[in-house]
């Protein structure tokens, strides 16, 4: 039988992830859509709580194309990924 394995909520989630990242890195970068949006897709990588997205988040703040008030922001959001792995 082919029976496909069943996967749980949190392999789906962690098979998501990165496709995800990826599309909120995009738009954090693209200097076409205000910053406003950007800032929010840094704030919304910072929820993911991921080591992709804590990699992603120093990518950014490394990224002289961005203003100094995004970089501080993805620095920020970084700072409070590893606190909370920290904690756990």
């Amino acid at each position: 039988m082919n029976e496909r394995p069943v996967r749980s909520l949190e392999e789906n989630a962690m098979n998501e992830r990165p496709e995800e990242l990826k599309k909120l890195s995009t738009i954090a970068t693209d200097t076409g859509f205000n910053a406003e949006l950007r800032t929010k897709a840094i704030e919304q990588m910072g929820n993911n709580s991921s080591k992709e997205a804590l990699r992603a988040l120093l990518d950014l703040a490394a990224n002289d194309q961005l203003t100094v008030k995004e970089r501080e922001l993805a620095l920020k959001q970084a700072l409070k990924i590893i606190k909370a792995s920290s904690s756990s």
